[in-house]
């Protein structure tokens, strides 16, 4: 800033001073007519308003040690964003009634094609509401490396040479655009999601079954399929994922630490930071710029390079989801191709929104900049039922049973060889003919 003095002798203010004036501005303080702020004004406004913030803090709670961040506020912004994002009425009696009985049939089909045991809970129609409350945990457990981080970065912003006390109030802005930007993404999150695990991964704070009504039947405008079939189909998905994760063990923590890792890994500029700051700042007049602005911020956030060891870490990352989701397409195609009609079209129907990017790669690439897209569920669709066709249904669950026993990304181009490695070595015979034509049933090996 520039040195006291009369009016003739203060120079105009540079680019720099220029952006933090506009900072200042977003919270009310402004120069006198002389071009000057008065330090002991300026430091009692800005403790003034700290004091006040921090107040209204405490009430959700002490902030996070690690990170720095008040979860209890963050919490409290996604279940604003989401009951404003449209009507989310508790699910009548009907429709849980249901969802139940959807349920159960899916149990009684899937008991014969899978080695994983029904679950314990019961199985449930949630709200919107209820499925930010019952993942709220998890994804704070996914953020919390790229807050971490964003803190870091955050002790340098503006340079030594700003006044005392704006450090706090610069990092007070960007926790609010960030925090804001988490619950635009969750909140969005909440209304498309059709049931507790459809982003592929274990989210939930248990393992249960479970379908939002609100989100199903909006789904299913437009679509030729029966009502009752979608329900069919989807818990029928639903509960094979949740006894898949159930049942083993090892690899829920797997995937969430995968992406922990992939998040820790993200490196944050401080100048590219207060640029993006600076210049977003300027245009914040309400809570519809606070969300723009958290959105520019939080893509600034993103834009290093992945370093090498994340591009590992999402290759692995990738595999296993489509592995988990391979998985899930050849059981769910083994109970309702002799039962469902309805199932192909719901299939292909899914096949599509997957392609176009599902909820998961929104949100993923939204709060830990991870640009995930697994592009060989079909690939390892193939490989699953290949692996039946060659060991019946026990001997393909039991790879489960390891993570050295998962196929890995050469597996996927290889089906045949994964599912009977010593007949395939020995050269072609009926077993192999066998398992081709399955193969070329179940569609052929594509990117999806």
């Amino acid at each position: 800033m520039v040195d006291p003095g009369s009016p003739d002798q203060i120079p105009e203010p540079g680019d720099d001073d220029q952006a933090l004036l506009r900072f200042l501005a977003q919270f009310g303080i402004a120069p006198d007519a002389a071009g000057q702020l008065d330090p002991d004004q300026l430091m009692e406004q800005m403790q003034s308003m700290l004091a006040a913030f921090n107040t209204q803090l405490a009430g959700f709670g002490a902030a996070d040690a690690a990170s720095g961040m008040n979860w209890g506020f963050t919490h409290d912004l996604i279940r604003r964003a989401t009951a404003a994002a449209g009507p989310d009425p508790a699910p009548t009696p009907a429709q849980q009634a249901r969802i139940r009985d959807a349920v159960a049939l899916a149990d009684l089909w899937l008991d014969e094609a899978i080695s994983f045991d029904r679950l314990s809970s019961q199985p449930m129609a949630w709200r919107r509401a209820d499925w930010v409350e019952h993942t709220f945990n998890t994804w704070q457990q996914l953020i919390r490396p790229v807050i971490t981080q964003l803190s870091v970065a955050l002790q340098t912003l503006g340079g030594e040479d700003q006044p005392t006390g704006v450090e706090p109030m610069m990092r007070l802005a960007v926790a609010s655009m960030f925090g804001a930007q988490v619950s635009q993404t969750l909140s969005t999150l909440a209304t498309s999601v059709l049931s507790g695990s459809d982003i592929s991964l274990p989210i939930t704070d248990e393992a249960r079954v479970t379908l939002l009504p609100v989100n199903v039947e909006a789904f299913a405008e437009g679509l030729t399929s029966d009502i009752d079939d979608l329900l069919l189909f989807l818990a029928i998905r639903e509960a094979a994922r949740q006894r898949l994760f159930a049942a083993v063990a090892w690899l829920g923590p797997q995937l969430l630490a995968l992406i922990e890792h992939y998040a820790r890994e993200i490196t944050i500029d401080p100048d590219a930071l207060t640029q993006a700051v600076e210049g977003q700042l300027a245009n914040v007049l309400s809570a519809a710029d606070l969300e723009k602005a958290g959105d520019a911020v939080a893509h600034s956030l993103f834009a290093p390079q992945q370093t090498a060891e994340q591009k590992e870490v999402l290759a692995r990352l990738e595999t296993l989801l489509a592995l988990v989701e391979g998985w899930v397409d050849e059981v769910t195609a083994q109970v309702t191709e002799p039962r469902m009609p309805a199932a192909a079209p719901l299939t292909e129907m899914l096949r599509r929104r997957r392609a176009s990017g599902g909820p998961a790669e929104t949100a993923l690439r939204n709060l830990v900049g991870l640009e995930l897209r697994p592009r060989r569920t079909r690939d390892a669709a193939n490989l699953w039922a290949a692996t039946r066709t060659a060991r019946g249904v026990a001997g393909r669950d039991s790879v489960w049973a390891h993570p050295d026993l998962v196929p890995d990304a050469a597996a996927l181009d290889d089906p045949l060889g994964f599912a009977n490695p010593d007949q395939h070595q020995s050269g072609t015979d009926e077993l192999d003919e066998e398992l081709a034509r399955l193969l070329d049933e179940e569609g052929g090996s594509g990117n999806r």
